[in-house]
């Protein structure tokens, strides 16, 4: 047995079914297994199911925004102040030479396209 807040009550892997024989079926929702007088079956309802993963969710969610948003927001800060240093207009050249074109006859400045 877990002591927190969880899903399961347990968590049985297929050791524990061979052992016990147990055969689940996660599309009923049910845990069969012989017994000493006749199968012993454990159920649950989709209800139940649906509630317990929904929150569950919403708590792993918390627990990793708890841990990951104070280093998101810090390379955050990192990348905005790296963007606000000033680059020369050199910084920015094509790969390749380039070519000007006139696409748009309305536009007086024509476009640049690699030639």
């Amino acid at each position: 047995m877990v002591d927190f807040l969880g899903s399961y009550h347990a968590i049985l892997g297929r050791p524990c079914y061979a052992k016990f024989m147990a055969i689940p079926n996660h599309t009923f929702l049910k845990l069969k297994m012989p017994g000493p007088n006749d199968i012993i079956t454990v159920s649950s309802a989709f209800s139940h199911a649906f509630t317990c993963d929904h929150e569950h969710y919403e708590l792993a969610t918390a627990v990793i925004n708890l841990f990951e948003l104070p280093r998101l927001k810090e390379s955050l800060i990192l990348a905005v102040l790296d963007c606000n240093k000033p680059t020369s207009s050199s910084a920015f050249r094509p790969l390749e030479e380039t070519k000007a074109v006139g696409i748009d006859p309305t536009d007086l400045a024509p476009s640049q396209i690699g030639t």
